[in-house]
């Protein structure tokens, strides 16, 4: 038997990535000014911010248009690397 294949993405197409870090007030800030290097002309009204429990963390969920396999990573890449981000979903 074969392991199943993840599904493929059919590009372009709207991309949400969550990205999850310290809280900071330049967090949303920081998340945007990247994700609009990768993909410009991000919409605010498909930007969300939400706050942890504790007050720690902030999450912040933005829709993209991806236009490929190549621009997500460049993308994830550049918000791991900040130092800042614990996770990128």
């Amino acid at each position: 038997m074969s392991e199943p294949q993840a599904p493929k993405i059919e590009f372009p197409c709207d991309y949400v990535v969550k990205v999850i870090g310290d809280a900071a007030p330049d967090f949303r800030e920081f998340v945007m000014e990247v994700a609009e290097q990768h993909a410009p002309g991000i919409q605010e009204h498909r930007v969300m911010v939400r706050a942890s429990s504790g007050g720690r963390f902030t999450s912040v969920q933005v829709t993209i248009v991806a236009t490929g396999e190549a621009q997500l990573k460049a993308l994830f890449e550049d918000l791991k690397a900040s130092g800042r981000v614990h996770m990128v979903l």
